[in-house]
């Protein structure tokens, strides 16, 4: 509902300046803040000595996960939520040696030759709710059951994967699927167009379990959980729906899966939170640890030194952030008039690491 207000003018700008946490390679969706903030991690990772194996716990849309293999280490990249672990398996598990262009470019062109079909997705996401063009719908509603013909796992992964690339950018949201923009945004009048993933060589990993029940060992474990109360399902649950294929019930003017009201994640609990967190580090086995978290996460900044505190040597990095453009949008009605005020535009980022006994 907050996003469906976005009917000032000046929106839309606002909207293509968003800082996006999805694919490297949208571009009119990579904002610099995004960038610096991936650069960041690189460099702080870099300073702490040479690094062979990280694991992206939280990996969510593999951003981190990837750059770090594109460094040449080696990566295992986790997730819980169906989406991301196949992005995972596309961008960080598949080595470009074993998928050329050769062999991944005549499916895109085949998926891309599909006749549009008027189906489930074009209904639920483009009339329904209204996250793409009619015309998107159709070329989803068109690909996705092709897709599932694939027996190759891993290409099957990385059709998926170009399918959400594609999808993400000609959304209408202001960056996650909370809710979508009143007006159509301009990048959604732009055609659905499969292109080739930007796969990496080298070896890496991909898996989808519980981060409190998984046991690594890594030279670096980067730890991304969610901060408050939106689980990363409600935020992505577009994706999730178009790789799991189960046109499933939806609800509310945004069609959210029904899922997203009872699978929630520990740390979207504030009384959980802190206790989530340790017991996840306490399964780690890794020299250094690096987690990012913002002054309006669950856990206080207080909170979250005391106890990294208790696993090593810490240091921290801050930095001012711009806040998600959606809070600025919300203070808007369903017409488009100010009904609110922005109570703060940016928040604190934090990068913590600890160095282990």
């Amino acid at each position: 509902v907050e996003a469906r207000a976005g009917a000032l003018p000046k929106v839309e700008a606002q909207r293509e300046k968003a800082q996006r946490w999805l694919f490297p390679s949208a571009s009119a969706a990579d904002g610099k803040l995004t960038r610096r903030r991936v650069a960041q991690i690189l460099e702080t990772a870099a300073a702490l000595g040479p690094m062979e194996t990280v694991c992206d716990l939280f990996s969510g849309t593999s951003r981190v996960g990837r750059a770090f293999k594109e460094q040449g280490c080696f990566v295992h990249a986790n997730d819980a939520l169906d989406y991301a672990y196949v992005v995972a398996k596309a961008l960080v598990a598949a080595d470009a040696r074993d998928y050329p262009r050769a062999v991944v470019e005549p499916w895109i062109d085949r998926l891309n030759a599909l006749p549009d079909v008027d189906g489930w997705y074009t209904q639920t996401f483009c009339r329904d709710a209204r996250y793409f063009q009619p015309a998107s719908g159709m070329r989803i509603d068109a690909i996705r059951p092709v897709i599932n013909e694939v027996e190759d796992v891993g290409l099957k992964a990385i059709l998926l994967t170009s399918l959400l690339l594609a999808a993400d950018r000609v959304d209408s949201t202001t960056a996650v699927q909370m809710a979508y923009l009143k007006r159509w945004s301009d990048r959604s009048f732009h055609p659905l167009q499969l292109q080739m993933p930007p796969l990496l060589a080298g070896a890496g990993r991909a898996s989808m379990v519980d981060a409190l029940k998984l046991k690594v060992s890594a030279d670096l474990v980067y730890l991304d959980p969610p901060y408050n109360n939106h689980s990363y399902l409600g935020n992505y649950h577009v994706w999730q729906t178009i790789c799991l294929d189960d046109r499933p019930e939806t609800y509310g003017i945004a069609n959210k899966r029904t899922d997203c009201r009872t699978i929630k994640s520990p740390f979207n609990l504030k009384v959980q939170a802190v206790d989530a967190m340790r017991t996840v580090i306490s399964n780690l086995d890794s020299k250094f640890l690096m987690i990012s978290f913002n002054n309006e996460g669950h856990i206080s900044l207080e909170e979250m030194e005391e106890m990294l505190h208790g696993f090593g040597r810490l240091t921290r990095h801050e930095r001012a952030h711009k806040r998600y453009i959606g809070s600025q949008i919300g203070i808007h009605n369903l017409l488009g008039v100010k009904v609110g005020t922005v109570s703060h535009t940016s928040n604190r980022e934090f990068l913590f690491v600890v160095e282990r006994a």
